[in-house]
């Protein structure tokens, strides 16, 4: 792991203050989390879990990720509300292949604390990780509902990259559109010093 990586992790846990005032803390998942972890993915409402890739509902699948984590590839940051987690946010990188610049991140918060900003606090976080970690591009992937995440990403930068019809299915095996969202992570950087 860089040096550079090491520092901003460093920055954790890291308290923050959500729209509301609510206070909030930003830490990374330990493998003691598990239950808690668990318990943020059954409190999301049926319909939206079905729009997630994991059978996250399988205490085993929770189970592998909190035993196996490896922050090089997955960088699980998680929202904390009153000792509860409420979110989490997760930088998935690959460590070779062509797309070893490009990384990709998932957000999920709790339906009692959407709209307090800790979706996008998480994101922030997670982009300035990506930077660290020398990545070039973000991406995101979504399904056409998926409207009111999309803006949020829309707000933090992001460009819809590809919308492709009825291309990917949920668990009921319903077909939806695809949507890709990608941020370039150079540009402010690249273009900071121009002209000065």
């Amino acid at each position: 792991m860089s040096f550079s990586i090491e520092l901003e992790l460093q920055k954790f846990p890291k308290s923050v203050k959500l729209k509301d005032g609510h206070p909030a803390t930003l830490r990374l998942l330990k493998a003691e989390d598990e239950k808690a972890f668990h318990q943020l993915f059954l409190d999301i409402p049926e319909p939206e879990r079905m729009f997630i890739k994991h059978r996250v509902q399988d205490l085993k699948v929770i189970h592998d990720w909190c035993r196996n984590i490896d922050v090089g590839r997955n960088l699980p940051l998680l929202g904390v509300v009153d000792h509860k987690i409420v979110g989490v946010a997760t930088l998935h990188q690959r460590l070779g292949g062509w797309k070893r610049h490009v990384g990709r991140v998932s957000v999920l918060v709790h339906p009692q604390f959407r709209g307090r900003g800790l979706a996008t606090k998480l994101i922030e976080e997670t982009l300035d990780f990506a930077r660290s970690a020398g990545l070039e591009r973000v991406e995101a992937a979504f399904i056409a509902e998926q409207t009111a995440a999309m803006k949020m990403f829309a707000m933090l930068g992001f460009n819809q990259l590809v919308r492709l019809e009825d291309y990917v299915k949920d668990m009921q095996a319903i077909t939806h559109d695809y949507v890709l969202m990608g941020l370039d992570l150079r540009t402010d950087e690249e273009y900071a010093g121009v002209g000065g």
